[in-house]
């Protein structure tokens, strides 16, 4: 695959050559992509498979894997995003040629470390499963072909000749079961797992597997091939990351926010100063909470403080009058002169807004940020406080919170798993009392709207009674779809683009 800054060159192919190309809707990824593709299509195509490995990883933990819930939320996400999900459906060639180009690019971006590579892993590998899950089975034997896969499905007359000792090998098979399922017979190596727990019928070398039980022999394959290949791409990295404006993109790619922004909201200047501390126990999530209690307790919060709660509170609807006059009133009652105030913070504020320095309008920080970067000190007390917090502490906390020991349980459980945000969506669900809050959180001022949503009843946040004074024309033009997601993946870049070609070639 190359890539150019120019537009892309549109492959033009006939219906068979078309189908050639992508037989079904899952792959093994063993070919990769030959064509030229333009930088904004390899951007565009990276941010939207990490939303959809995202989405596995969240749904995966939320809900019980293979369930009809897990299968038709995994549906709607990947149909969302336009990439392959089902056989047989009508003009299936881009959503499959999508996927098989961002596969290949998240493989540069997530080759760089071991723990990148186990998350991308297991990703695809939930992908993989879903697919072959709903694979129809007329075209398994195809796929399993296709894939270099040795697993050929035996004969009705093979099938009755063994039928006894198959059954008698996978305890949830009946005979009745065993008349509508296809057996398959494998090669005793690639069933070594199945063998361990005395789940499988073998004979002469090869075993002889159920379909509901191969789907496992299929993901050890592709683990394997999935494993040796990042493992290659790791070592051929550096000529790709030779170019300095490909190299951070491919960096941040693993860690970046692909959500909206929330820097302008139309709900700028609905809230009133008097309305915090009400609205931080209602509606604010566990990382603010925090960094509000621990301001009005010590009057002063650090700089990494000031930054993450002052653009949230920015996102949330402060304008930048409101915003002076909350921290200066905070910090005087510390004991802070008024003047020292004026001379030391306001202008950082200011420049929070876009009104000094090169006048860049600050978004607020995504969870990712937040986790990922600038982790608290001693006296510290920004953060997330599922990933920086003991487990003890973050106990104590969630019971002050009056969330239930099971629910505690819960929340403790899936920080231990490190899905901290999963563990921040629980808590949104105990505190609003709902079974399913219906989103995937990734942004604290996320957290902030979607509570008050469901506060108000559906409805916007409710304007104050007093108007505030006019508000300043916001300095950078909200970016919308697409285009927003890249800006923020690139907001620390100030890179030209154009011109970059034969970087990447396999």
């Amino acid at each position: 695959m190359q890539f150019t800054g120019g537009k892309r060159r549109k492959l033009r192919l006939a219906g068979d050559q078309r189908n050639a190309c992508y037989p079904h809707s899952l792959q093994f990824y063993l070919q990769p992509p030959t064509e030229n593709i333009s930088l904004r299509e390899f951007e565009n195509l990276a941010i939207d498979r990490v939303k959809l490995l995202k989405s596995v990883e969240n749904l995966g933990v939320s809900y019980v894997k293979g369930t009809e819930q897990y299968q038709s939320k995994l549906e709607a996400e990947i149909r969302k995003l336009k990439f392959s999900y089902r056989e047989n459906l009508e003009d299936e060639y881009e959503p499959r040629r999508r996927d098989h180009i961002s596969h290949f690019i998240l493989r540069l971006a997530y080759c760089q470390s071991e723990d990148l590579r186990r998350w991308f892993i297991q990703q695809e590998m939930d992908l993989l499963r879903f697919r072959f899950n709903i694979l129809p089975k007329d075209k398994i034997q195809n796929f399993l072909k296709d894939s270099h896969l040795q697993f050929e499905a035996i004969s009705d007359e093979e099938k009755s000749l063994r039928e006894d000792e198959i059954i008698a090998s996978s305890p949830s098979l009946s005979g009745v079961q065993l008349e509508t399922e296809s057996v398959y017979k494998i090669p005793f190596a690639d069933a070594l797992d199945l063998f361990r727990g005395r789940k499988v019928y073998l004979e002469d070398g090869f075993a002889y597997v159920p379909l509901k039980d191969i789907v496992a022999i299929i993901l050890n394959e592709f683990r394997a091939k999935l494993s040796k290949a990042l493992a290659l791409t790791a070592r051929s990295l550096p000529a790709v990351q030779s170019d300095e404006r490909l190299q951070p993109l491919l960096n941040h790619l693993s860690h970046s926010y692909t959500g909206q922004d929330y820097s302008m909201q139309g709900n700028t200047g609905k809230i009133s100063l008097d309305q915090i501390d009400s609205l931080s126990t209602k509606s604010f999530p566990p990382c603010m909470r925090q960094l509000h209690k621990a301001l009005r307790e010590n009057h002063h919060l650090r700089h990494g403080g000031r930054m993450q709660y002052g653009l949230f509170l920015k996102g949330i609807g402060l304008t930048l009058e409101q915003a002076l006059q909350f921290w200066k009133q905070e910090f005087i009652r510390g004991k802070m002169d008024p003047d020292k105030f004026d001379r030391g913070y306001s202008y950082n504020i200011r420049h929070s807004f876009g009104k000094e320095g090169k006048r860049t309008d600050y978004t607020p920080f995504s969870c990712l940020k937040i986790i990922l970067t600038n982790p608290p000190s001693q006296g510290d007390y920004h953060g997330c406080p599922f990933r920086h917090s003991d487990p003890e502490l973050l106990k104590q906390k969630l019971q002050t919170y009056k969330i239930s020991p099971g629910g505690i349980n819960q929340i403790l459980d899936l920080v231990k798993g490190t899905h901290y945000q999963v563990a921040c969506q629980k808590y949104f669900e105990m505190t609003h009392n709902v079974d399913d809050c219906g989103f995937s959180l990734s942004h604290p001022n996320q957290f902030f709207l979607e509570s008050q949503r469901i506060l108000n009843g559906g409805k916007d946040i409710k304007k104050e009674s007093t108007q505030p004074e006019p508000q300043a024309k916001p300095s950078v033009q909200k970016l919308k779809d697409t285009s927003s997601a890249l800006a923020s993946l690139n907001s620390s870049l100030e890179m030209d683009m154009e011109g970059l070609e034969d970087y990447f070639s396999t």
